[in-house]
């Protein structure tokens, strides 16, 4: 199953699940997660279901570049890690 992590950052926000789920696309994935805490949601996306800007995800190491759609697909063994991004210069 594939498993999705949420760094400690956003732990000040909400509560932060690890997840694991059967789901074959980022989309799926979070929605697992939401399921588990519906608030975290309302962090991780925006009003029309996109990333929020301040919300950084990579599958398998690789960032997830596209904010919406969120069709990023996972593998059975896939980590999925949601971060808040950092900005700055």
């Amino acid at each position: 199953m594939a498993r999705l992590i949420f760094t400690q950052q956003l732990s000040r926000f909400t509560e932060v699940p690890e997840v694991e789920t059967a789901a074959d696309n980022l989309r799926d994935g979070l929605e697992a997660a939401f399921e588990v805490n519906p608030t975290l949601r309302g962090y991780i996306l925006d009003e029309q279901g996109d990333l929020r800007f301040h919300v950084v995800v990579f599958i398998d190491g690789k960032r997830v570049m596209r904010r919406n759609g969120l069709h990023d697909p996972l593998s059975s063994n896939s980590q999925v890690y949601v971060l808040q991004a950092l900005s700055g210069g």
